[in-house]
């Protein structure tokens, strides 16, 4: 019976997968249980498979998906999960940014009974200034808009406990941000920081317009913000609108110049757009629950149970 399955998301990783391989293989070794490498070829275009098919020959314990095109990181790692036999579970980057070490004690973590280990980045070498400011950001919104309490630092190197992958598979929808159906899963969670180190080969394949994407995949499926955005607005505008009108009937019953007839536009003008986006406000709440319908996420997902009869 596997106990640990290891997920390897690879895209053009030719330079870094003996490494990893090389690096990963004692430690888990090393622990005398049956553990599995799946490693998944997101469509490379470089020597990737043809490593990933040597690797396979050389050691059963390593198993290999090769896409018949790039999806995508998440895409790449629902498939491990979808795969992965193990009680446990562990995501992992190839370029060994995420030390295999810290999966160690992850594991030891998850043996007191966590079932969401996270691994946490103290520092990130190698990174640009702007890759780390936006990191910052999205992290800060996505917990300001989404409602999730999802650990600030964070990315996808994580130790998932068997039920933890049951609960995220069982969730219906296409795009997805797996870090943040990791927090709303919810179940015992916690964290261990690391110095994060520079890859040891090869270049960084998450360009401005993946981490769009990305932030995408993860605001939109996670809550109904922009949704409810344009009635906030609208009661604001009116509120603003109505403030105005009675400033001017003040200043006009003062018979105090302010501008004459043009000036009255600007209220009037205002205060129509608070009806149209009070109106689309509305209508989208009406959207915003079929939306919720069609993802078809499970209503309530259970942990464990004490003499419960199947």
């Amino acid at each position: 019976m596997v106990k640990y399955s290891i997920i390897v998301p690879a895209y053009n990783e030719e330079k870094s997968l003996r490494l990893f391989y090389d690096a990963v293989t004692p430690l888990f070794k090393g622990l005398q249980e049956e553990y599995e490498i799946i490693f998944i070829n997101d469509g490379s275009r470089d020597a990737t498979r043809e490593i990933l098919r040597g690797l396979a020959d050389l050691d059963y314990r390593v198993k290999v998906c090769n896409f018949s095109r790039n999806f995508g990181q998440q895409a790449a790692l629902l498939c491990g999960l979808e795969h992965a036999q193990g009680q446990a579970i562990i995501a992992m980057d190839a370029d060994l940014q995420d030390p295999p070490e810290v999966a160690l004690q992850m594991i030891e973590k998850w043996k007191e009974g966590f079932d969401v280990v996270h691994g946490k980045r103290r520092k990130r070498k190698g990174e640009t200034i702007f890759k780390k400011g936006t990191a910052f950001l999205f992290y800060r919104l996505m917990r300001k808009i989404t409602g999730l309490d999802m650990p600030r630092d964070t990315g996808d190197f994580k130790l998932y406990d068997r039920k933890v992958v049951d609960a995220i598979l069982s969730m219906g929808e296409h795009d997805r941000l797996l870090r943040a159906q990791t927090t709303w899963v919810g179940f015992k969670q916690t964290s261990i920081e690391f110095d994060r180190p520079e890859r040891i080969a090869g270049e960084t394949h998450y360009t401005l317009k993946k981490m769009i994407k990305l932030a995408q995949s993860g605001v939109f499926p996670n809550t109904d913000y922009t949704l409810t955005f344009p009635l906030k607005l609208g009661i604001l505008l009116g509120v603003l609108s109505v403030a105005c009108m009675i400033t001017f009937i003040v200043l006009a019953c003062c018979n105090v110049e302010f501008g004459g007839l043009v000036a009255w536009l600007f209220p009037t003008m205002g205060g129509l757009s608070a009806v149209i986006l009070c109106c689309q406000g509305l209508a989208n709440m009406h959207m915003s629950m079929i939306y919720r319908e069609v993802q078809n996420r499970p209503k309530y997902i259970v942990a464990e149970t004490f003499n419960m009869e199947k």
